[in-house]
């Protein structure tokens, strides 16, 4: 995903990560959790025995697996969840018309029911630690995802601007906890006033939690958990401002970035 998908490729990138053969290419080993990076293969295209030299190559696409066995256990959120909220935030993240988080889904792979996400380039030539403490308005939007999804770990690598302006947000594995547990660097618009299409936004997310949203993040997570998504849009939409540091808790992740 070097750029920003049409929404027909969007789909057909869905479905190439819903039943594509996976490829374990290696692993990441700087993440918390077991994380692959893999190829994922179309499967009417992974093994065609009438293939010929020179034919087009197979439709594929990188993508990062996490299986849910691969998961390290936390005192502050249930066992064997982690890869579901990840794709919990592609849902809300979709709701929200943004598309900050790349196209996740939950499947099978070859070491078991896991999170498969599209992998993103990042622009090397970004400077996320001057996008954050400056404000870059681009950020404004996961600020505001972040808040409903009570991102408990937006730190500054988590952050993938790529070369046509458009910023991804990844590793949503502690989110959506009933308790406040918003940890972020993106503090630049604290208190500050939320325009009336952010406004507009956190609204229809709202309504939504009544409808289609609230079916497909029923699969995902708690009850509870999503009551609390409507709570906090509630409170986004009562303030009408981004939220505050919470001054009894820590506020930014660590290390931030």
């Amino acid at each position: 995903m070097e750029g920003v998908p049409t929404q027909l490729e969007r789909a057909q990138l869905l479905d190439l990560l819903r039943d594509g053969g996976v490829e374990v290419l290696g692993r990441l080993t700087d993440a918390s959790n077991a994380t692959f990076l893999c190829r994922v293969v179309a499967a009417e295209t992974s093994e065609d025995p009438d293939a010929w030299p020179g034919d087009p190559p197979p439709i594929s696409a990188t993508c990062v697996y996490k299986p849910t066995r691969g998961e390290r256990p936390l005192d502050d959120f249930p066992s064997g969840t982690l890869a579901k909220r990840e794709v919990a935030a592609f849902v809300l993240s979709t709701a929200t018309g943004w598309d900050i988080v790349p196209p996740t889904v939950l499947r099978d792979g070859p070491f078991g029911i896991g999170m498969v996400q599209a992998w993103i380039e990042a622009d090397p030539d970004a400077d996320v630690l001057q996008m954050a403490v400056r404000g870059d308005p681009r950020l404004r939007p996961m600020c505001i995802f972040d808040a409903l999804a009570n991102n408990a770990d937006r730190k500054g690598g988590h952050l993938l601007p790529i070369s046509s302006g458009t910023v991804y947000g990844v590793d949503h594995g502690i989110c959506f906890a009933v308790e406040p547990k918003l940890r972020t660097v993106l503090w630049a618009w604290r208190g500050e006033p939320l325009e009336p299409r952010e406004l507009r936004v956190v609204s229809r997310v709202r309504d939504a939690l009544n409808g289609t949203l609230g079916q497909q993040l029923g699969e995902l997570l708690a009850e509870r958990e999503i009551e609390a998504i409507a709570g906090r849009a509630r409170a986004l939409l009562d303030s009408g401002r981004f939220p505050q540091p919470d001054p009894h808790r820590p506020a930014v992740p660590w290390p931030p970035f």
